[in-house]
């Protein structure tokens, strides 16, 4: 499985070739330097570890230093490994947004925006207890009933109700690459892309 680190840089729109005009999400893809090349015979597997993001060295423990220097690269704020990568690539290498195509369908894997405690209605779809009746009061966005009584005398795990909402990783498949900016390491992607403006995502073929 392929793939590369980005940012989610926000939103914006193109007109293709017949003049339509396609709402596409901006993600900054790469590039990534490969800081570790795993193999069957070292670690029973193949992989490729890849990191993106330059940050300050005083940020970084001493044994991640000790890795970025040993891959010949600047300490990076995002380290993530991809089994079973595409193609021959050593400790040291860069991997850029040009191992993706025009047209081509990805997967991308995001932090989903943090919405804070929600009610039932935001967070589940309830649809709320509805009209008005006599002797029902200001409920209308209640949950109503859960359905505990004497018998089983407990509520049930996994019932929905109020709680924290978002900020949970989210794998969104099937989005379209409209475009490939190779010279801003940038792709334009058709399609939801979880996650708010500046956050880190995976980008996987």
């Amino acid at each position: 499985m392929s793939g590369i680190i980005g940012k989610k840089i926000g939103m914006t729109s193109i007109f293709d070739e017949n003049g339509k005009n396609i709402p596409v999400t901006i993600v900054e893809a790469g590039p990534c330097a490969v800081t570790q090349v795993k193999t069957e015979d070292t670690d029973g597997y193949k992989a490729l570890q890849l990191a993106y993001g330059d940050q300050s060295e005083k940020n970084v423990s001493s044994a991640m230093l000790g890795h970025f220097k040993k891959a010949k690269t600047a300490p990076k704020r995002k380290v993530i490994e991809f089994r079973d990568f595409d193609g021959d690539y050593k400790v040291g290498d860069e991997v850029k947004v040009d191992i993706f195509e025009e047209g081509e369908f990805i997967d991308i894997v995001g932090t989903s925006k943090g919405k804070g405690f929600q009610g039932v209605m935001k967070r589940h779809g309830f649809a709320g207890v509805g009209d008005r009746t006599h002797g029902q009061g200001d409920q209308e966005r209640a949950p109503g009933s859960i359905g505990a009584a004497s018998d089983p005398s407990r509520v049930f795990k996994g019932v929905k109700m109020a709680g924290r909402t978002g900020g949970s990783r989210v794998k969104t498949q099937n989005l379209k690459i409209v475009k490939v900016l190779t010279e801003k390491n940038m792709v334009l992607i058709t399609g939801s892309v979880p996650g708010p403006n500046g956050s880190y995502v995976i980008v996987e073929k």
